[in-house]
C-alpha cells in the first residue's frame, strides 16, 4: 500500500455563509463519510498551519493580501457577486494554502507517497490581485510556487478536472515554462476563459493546455481527454512533481453544471494522473479540494480518490452510478486539440539522453 498524507482543519468549517453552495457542510460532511469508512487510521493525518506570508506573496501583490485581511478584521464583505469573507475567512484561507503546504512537503520529503490536501476555500479562480469564483488565495499555485522555491523542483505539472476552468491558476503561470497547467472543463461556462487557444505567452507557450469540453461528456469523454492530450503532453514536459485541482462539480449530480462524470469515471481520471506520477516523477502526486456542491457526491469522490491514492484495489465507493442516456462525443475535438499541441504520430519531439 501507498503512504498517502491527508490534512484537514475543523477551522475550515468557519469560513461559511448561509445558503451559499460553498459552505462549511461540504468538508463538514465529507470528513463524517471518512471517520465512518475508518479510512482515515491508514492515513498519515498532518497538522495544518497557516501559510507563510512569504509563500502567499510569492503569487498573490501585498495590496490584495492586505485589503482580504482587512475585510476580514472588519466584519467580512464580499469580493464580489459569489465571493464572501467572513470575520474567520483570511486565517481560514491562509490555512487552507498552509495544510496543502504541509502535505506537499511531506511528499517531498519522501515522508509520504501521495498527498490530499482536504481544504477551503477553494483556490483556482483567485487571482493576483483579486478573489473570484468562492476563492480567496490561490492554494495549488502558492504550492507549486513554494515546492521550487524551497525544493528546488524544477517542473511543475498541474492538472485540473474541476468543471470550471481555472483560470488564477492559468494566469499565475501563462508566461512561465516551468509549470505546465492541464484543464479539462466545461465551456463556454464560467469564468468564460480556457478557449483551445489560450495556450501561454511568451517563453510559456506551449504550457497551456486547455480541453474545452461542451455540456453533456461523461466517463469516456473525459478519459480519452486524459489519454489523448494529458498523458502525451505530461510525457513530453517530464514533471518532476504533479498538483492535482480535485474539482468533484463534473459529476452529474452537481447542481452547478451540466457534466456527466460518475464517481468512478473521476476515479479512472486520477488513476491516469497517478499512472504519470508513478512513470514520470516517483509518484509524486498532492491532489487539493476545488470544486463539488453535491454534498454526498463530493464525499465518495474523496473518499475513493483516498482508496485510489492508496492502492486499495476496491476503491471506488459508488452509490449513484453511471449518468442516464448517452453521453457527448469528443474524438473530432480532441483531433484538434492534438494538432494544435503537435501531438501527431509520429511526435514531433524527442525526449533528451
Amino acid at each position: 500500500m501507498k503512504r498517502t498524507a491527508i490534512v484537514y482543519d475543523p477551522f475550515h468549517t468557519h469560513h461559511t455563509y448561509p445558503h451559499h453552495p460553498e459552505n462549511h457542510r461540504r468538508v463538514e460532511e465529507t470528513w463524517a463519510l471518512l471517520q465512518e469508512d475508518s479510512i482515515l487510521k491508514h492515513l498519515i493525518q498532518v497538522p495544518s498551519s497557516p501559510a507563510p506570508r512569504e509563500a502567499i506573496l510569492r503569487v498573490h501583490t501585498p495590496e490584495y493580501l492586505e485589503r482580504l485581511e482587512y475585510v476580514a478584521l472588519t466584519g467580512g464583505g464580499h469580493l464580489d457577486g459569489d465571493t464572501y469573507v467572513t470575520a474567520d475567512s483570511y486565517e481560514a484561507a491562509l490555512r487552507a494554502a498552509g495544510g496543502l503546504l504541509n502535505v506537499t512537503g511531506r511528499v517531498l520529503r519522501g515522508e509520504a507517497d501521495n498527498a490530499f490536501a482536504l481544504v477551503r476555500p477553494p483556490g483556482h479562480h483567485a487571482l493576483v490581485n483579486q478573489g473570484m469564483g468562492f476563492c480567496l488565495l490561490a492554494n495549488v499555485a502558492i504550492a507549486a510556487r513554494w515546492a521550487q522555491d524551497q525544493f528546488g523542483v524544477d517542473r511543475v505539472l498541474i492538472v485540473d478536472f474541476d468543471v470550471h476552468h481555472g483560470n488564477g491558476t492559468q494566469d499565475v503561470f501563462y508566461a512561465d515554462p516551468s509549470v505546465l497547467f492541464f484543464s479539462t472543463h466545461q465551456f463556454p461556462y464560467y469564468p468564460g476563459t480556457g478557449a483551445a487557444g489560450e495556450r501561454g505567452a511568451g517563453p510559456g507557450v506551449g504550457t497551456t493546455v486547455n480541453v474545452p469540453l461542451p455540456p453533456g461528456v461523461g466517463d469516456a469523454g473525459y478519459l480519452e481527454a486524459f489519454r489523448r492530450i494529458l498523458m502525451p503532453v505530461a510525457r513530453r514536459f517530464r514533471p518532476e512533481l504533479i498538483l492535482l485541482s480535485a474539482g468533484f462539480d463534473a459529476h452529474w449530480q452537481d447542481p452547478l453544471a451540466g457534466m456527466r462524470l460518475s464517481i468512478a469515471g473521476y476515479a479512472q481520471l486520477t488513476a491516469v494522473v497517478m499512472e504519470l506520477a508513478e512513470e514520470l516523477c516517483q509518484g509524486r502526486l498532492v491532489a487539493v479540494l476545488e470544486g463539488g456542491y453535491n454534498l454526498e457526491v463530493l464525499a465518495h469522490n474523496v473518499l475513493s480518490s483516498l482508496r485510489l491514492l492508496r492502492g486499495e484495489a476496491d476503491a471506488v465507493s459508488d452509490p449513484f452510478g453511471p449518468a442516464p442516456g448517452a453521453e457527448r462525443e469528443v474524438a473530432p475535438l480532441l483531433e484538434q486539440l492534438r494538432r494544435l499541441h503537435r501531438l501527431e504520430d509520429p511526435p514531433f519531439y524527442a525526449i533528451p539522453h
